[in-house]
């Protein structure tokens, strides 16, 4: 018991709300303060689901187009069911459906991660050669039986119902965690307006929209950490782990860290499920409705049926989008929004082709640059709205001066890069190495990368003609020599040859950076114009529309759309069991010049939309000046009519005086 039983003759009205906040489930700080963790858990699964597309591409031999179709999955659900959120508000429990939400996005993040399990160990080329109990079977040989045999034996498990179940598994787990994760920022956000004070209610929420910011980063940064691990090391020793992150068969553990994101989820869910449906506002000395006995309680909501909202919804939707200025902005969001989609996605892969670097450095630099500036450069732009008391039509004008900076630091991204070193029989394409190691019998499937003493580069030492091998102290190759394809001293290095452009990485990063930075500046500006372009009634179903158009037109299809991008650049796809698997080798001019180049078309339709958006506000402002001046004008000729009535009365009452 504690302070309430000091006050028993006190009102019953004041005694009731003291007792019920010595419950911790009864205060909307600690509600904030699991609602921020929640959040948190639920971004950085979102985050490293992103981090770990490629290398789970490169793990199961998925297209770009497929993991792109992966990574827009979670829109789906997300996207069907947010309707649904607008309807319901109020009328639920709204900490149980977190909750809910938050077990379900629990279930999918371990579901996310049970492919590992059901999969056998990864195989790559000297690893599927090992079972002949020697390395030489990645050599030049005359005869292959025994690779023969080995391949067959891999096939056969490939064609396993578990390995074929794996793509439908990850895409369900997808799914499962974009329908999970809806009600958790709506409803967290209205219960937090509902029950904290009008003081604190701006403070809550803006530690909420932090944690939007905090989380993804946090998700690529983790999932750094977790790709430096080899992908079976539960299954192997140490010791018997022969690839590094630098070799280009290198998966790191993409599943480790759904496991831990499962865990924080489940653990960041269970709160909710003790929290009351509605709680006493809290104190505020300068809010009536927080003061002792007076609890908040809903306003009557009008009863309406599902289906009279459903059929209801088209039209209010129409009716938001006819206001030109709402709609130019939302579709310069929109562009902005498919840009930002496919770069989180694919970034990480571009910077390790082009540059010859690590996944889990590439992912690092995203994670590590590129978000934090994003939300610097988001932060600041609020800054700037409110000292300077931008209008809408300010508003307008520094979006388009924003996205207009951002095209003269995007563009020069294009002349950053390298082309593809030289691999024989891959680019450029020679038909006269064909004959060269065609005596070898190289499996169709090998993929070993080696690097000739002529930095040529070659799919495997078998493709070189390498004969002979050198071994190191620790068991590891050192050389392939003897290699018939190879020039000079004839002998190849374990490894790519790699792009030779890691030196550009700092120049491409500064402006990448800086691209971003800008960019950020017009988020603020650009969601002070949709609320203040809008009827007052009309905000919440604004906004909802347009995170509705978000994941339509931007989130859903524009990660399927660069994955196909990057697909046509591919110069050689891998090959296991004749199926087609993920791409070996791209032309890296193309991959620059068509992956970036779409980031310069998005942004060209958000600097059009925002350059429409100053016009018609111009018109708009000019229309009604006419309006006001016309007004005027006609007033002033009514005025001056009367007065000079007033004076020919005047003229001619003095004409009858004088007769």
């Amino acid at each position: 018991m504690g302070t309430c039983d000091l006050n028993v003759n006190s009102d019953p009205a004041r005694s009731r709300p003291c007792a019920r906040r010595q419950s911790v489930f009864s205060s909307i700080k600690f509600f904030v303060f699991c609602h921020s963790l929640l959040q948190l858990a639920q971004l950085l699964v979102s985050g490293y689901m992103k981090s770990s597309i490629t290398t789970i591409e490169r793990r199961y031999g998925l297209s770009s187009q497929k993991s792109g179709l992966l990574a827009a999955f979670n829109e789906v659900g997300n996207t069907i069911l947010i309707i649904f959120v607008s309807f319901f508000g109020s009328r639920v429990h709204r900490p149980r459906c977190i909750g809910g939400g938050a077990l379900l996005a629990c279930f999918a993040s371990l579901l996310m991660a049970l492919p590992h399990f059901l999969s056998g160990p990864y195989e790559y080329t000297a690893h599927m050669s090992s079972a002949s109990s020697d390395n030489t079977s990645d050599l030049c040989q005359s005869q292959s039986l025994l690779t023969s045999s080995s391949s067959n034996q891999n096939c056969s498990q490939q064609k396993s119902p578990a390995q074929e179940g794996v793509y439908p598994l990850l895409l369900l787990g997808q799914l499962l965690l974009g329908i999970g994760t809806v009600p958790i920022q709506p409803f967290g956000i209205s219960y937090i307006d509902d029950f904290a004070s009008k003081s604190n209610s701006p403070l809550y929420l803006g530690i909420l929209f932090a944690m939007t910011s905090i989380g993804p980063a946090l998700g690529f940064i983790s999932g750094a950490m977790m790709l430096r691990f080899y992908v079976d090391f539960d299954k192997f020793p140490r010791d018997e782990i022969q690839l590094d992150p630098k070799d280009l068969r290198w998966v790191g553990a993409w599943w480790l860290g759904f496991l831990v994101a499962s865990c924080l989820l489940f653990l960041t869910a269970l709160p909710y499920l003790f929290f009351p449906r509605d709680m006493y506002r809290e104190d505020d000395a300068d809010d009536p409705e927080s003061r002792p006995g007076a609890q908040t309680k809903s306003e009557p909501l009008q009863e309406v049926s599902l289906l009279h909202f459903l059929k209801s919804f088209p039209r209010i939707a129409l009716r938001t989008l006819r206001s030109p200025v709402y709609l130019l902005v939302v579709l310069a969001q929109v562009n902005l929004a498919a840009m930002l989609a496919g770069l989180s996605t694919f970034m990480a892969k571009f910077i390790e082709r082009q540059f010859s670097q690590t996944v889990s450095f590439a992912t690092m630099m995203i994670g590590g640059v590129g978000i934090p500036l994003a939300v610097l450069g988001t932060v600041l732009g609020g800054l700037l709205m409110r000292r300077l008391s931008i209008s809408v039509s300010g508003a307008s004008k520094l979006c388009t001066t924003v996205i207009l900076l951002c095209m003269f630091t995007a563009t020069p991204l294009h002349l950053i890069g390298c082309s593809t070193q030289t691999v024989a029989e891959v680019f450029p394409p020679s038909p006269d190495t064909l004959s060269c190691s065609s005596n070898c019998r190289c499996p169709q499937d090998a993929f070993n990368p080696v690097c000739g003493s002529d930095r040529v580069e070659f799919r495997s030492p078998c493709h070189a003609g390498c004969i002979t091998m050198e071994m190191g102290i620790n068991g590891k190759i050192t050389n392939y020599t003897e290699c018939q394809c190879i020039g000079g001293l004839g002998y190849a290095s374990p490894g790519t040859c790699g792009s030779g452009c890691a030196h550009l990485l700092l120049p491409f990063m500064v402006l990448l950076g800086i691209t971003c930075f800008i960019a950020s500046f017009s988020q603020t500006p650009s969601y002070m114009m949709i609320l203040r372009t809008v009827s007052t009634e009309d905000k919440s179903f604004a906004v909802g529309v347009q995170y509705m158009l978000f994941r339509v037109l931007a989130f859903m299809p524009c990660p399927v759309l660069y994955g196909t991008v990057i697909d046509t650049t591919c110069l050689a796809w891998g090959k296991k069991c004749g199926k087609q698997t993920s791409c070996l080798y791209f032309n890296l001019d193309s991959f620059r010049h068509r992956f970036l180049g779409l980031q310069v078309v998005f942004l060209c339709g958000a600097l059009l939309c925002f350059l429409l958006t100053v016009v018609v506000l111009r018109r708009r402002a000019r229309h009604q000046e006419l309006e006001l001046n016309g007004k005027g004008g006609y007033e002033l000729a009514i005025e001056q009519k009367t007065t000079e009535e007033a004076a020919l009365k005047d003229d001619g009452d003095r004409k009858h005086i004088k007769t």
